[in-house]
């Protein structure tokens, strides 16, 4: 698994790091850890102005 980042595009918040298979992926994965079914039940706000997945280069 490779490691990836994920942001909030409009705040430029760093949500979350860990290993994921894709940026896809990752979205599910940081909305699992926070108690949500997947990213798509993520609440509104949080989703408001999209996320920005990227891999985490060591």
């Amino acid at each position: 698994m490779t490691l990836f980042q994920v942001k909030q595009r409009s705040t430029g918040v760093l949500l979350w790091v860990g290993p994921a298979d894709s940026e896809g992926h990752a979205l599910d994965v940081m909305a699992r850890e926070a108690g949500f079914r997947d990213a798509a039940h993520l609440p509104v706000h949080v989703r408001y102005g999209g996320f920005r997945t990227a891999r985490v280069v060591s």
